[in-house]
């Protein structure tokens, strides 16, 4: 069909231009929210690609962890035996040679190891196993590290699995009363 001059016309006629006006901002709006929701989708995968690239060893991380924890096994062990021959001590050297390089290598994947001894008690970083009675330290704070917690990055791979002081960890002196009462005891029973 032939594009005819009296159709333009008409077309031009019938449309106002307020409408078309309200019309283009209304598209115009729309067109940035589609813009907006686009840099922000964008804005999110870089994220969880950059996430996903820092956490992507937590798994063989936590793995390792074992094979860390087992070597300062081995050389707490070996610091109590007393009876240290030349092929112990060799032995010795490699074990501590092969955790530093593993500390090298956690280090490098931003893994690292939390201070605990003396810290307060944080249940975000640390697991209490047990309470300890040590009036050296303050009550909540953290004794022992039974086991090492460490982070990657930001976030906690492992929680330090500590001994806590007691609330009130102070005992409190024996009296002379505290003596006399199981002997009396005795001597009721022996009578």
């Amino acid at each position: 069909m032939a594009h005819s001059n009296v159709d333009e016309a008409v077309a031009q006629e019938a449309v106002d231009v307020g409408t078309l006006v309200a019309e283009n901002a209304s598209l115009r709006d729309r067109l940035l929210r589609a813009l907006a929701d686009a840099e922000n989708t964008r804005r999110r995968a870089e994220r969880a690609a950059e996430e996903a690239q820092q956490y992507a060893i937590s798994d063989l991380a936590r793995e390792l962890l074992v094979v860390a924890d087992n070597l300062r096994r081995t050389l707490e062990a070996a610091e109590r035996d007393s009876t240290e021959r030349a092929e112990d001590s060799a032995l010795i050297q490699g074990v501590r040679a092969t955790e530093r390089l593993l500390e090298h290598v956690l280090k490098r994947f931003g893994i690292q190891k939390i201070d605990a001894v003396g810290k307060r008690f944080d249940p975000s970083l640390h697991e209490a196993v047990m309470e300890v009675n040590d009036a050296s330290q303050p009550a909540g704070s953290v004794v022992r590290v039974l086991e090492d917690g460490y982070t990657i990055h930001d976030r906690l791979l492992r929680p330090a699995r500590v001994a806590v002081a007691r609330q009130g960890s102070t005992t409190p002196p024996k009296t002379d009363a505290d003596d006399v009462e199981p002997r009396s005891r005795s001597r009721e029973r022996s009578t």
